[in-house]
């Protein structure tokens, strides 16, 4: 039997402004966010993927005395494939750019019922 390769791609991993393959993902869905791409980092690794292993990576060639450093900065960051999304905190900063679900009946900022009763 023939062992697949894990390769990586810079293929877009989301449907309908989420990650279905994340159950906890939030969705960007009305929030003036976009999902954005995969991108190759100046090392070479691909950020964004949902591919957790790369032969780039200083993880898979980790020694004592490899500099943590080396994985610090935004290049290791995807903007909106990253485990932090899933975290209530952000969740809560994306509910927040999505408009009340009773618009477009209602002002999305007045509250124009407000002592009528």
């Amino acid at each position: 039997m023939k062992k697949s390769k894990n390769t990586q791609s810079t293929d877009q991993v989301s449907m309908n402004e989420t990650m279905p393959h994340q159950i906890n993902s939030p969705s960007f869905e009305g929030t003036g966010i976009k999902m954005e791409p995969p991108f190759e980092n100046k090392h070479g690794v691909i950020i964004g993927d949902s591919i957790y292993s790369s032969p780039n990576s200083p993880l898979e060639t980790w020694t004592k005395d490899t500099d943590p450093s080396i994985m610090a900065g935004d290049e290791w960051v995807h903007p909106t494939n990253d485990i932090g999304w899933n975290t209530s905190e952000n969740r809560e900063l994306l509910e927040k750019k999505k408009k009340p679900q009773a618009y477009p009946f209602m002002h999305p900022t007045k509250d124009v019922s407000k002592g009528s009763d």
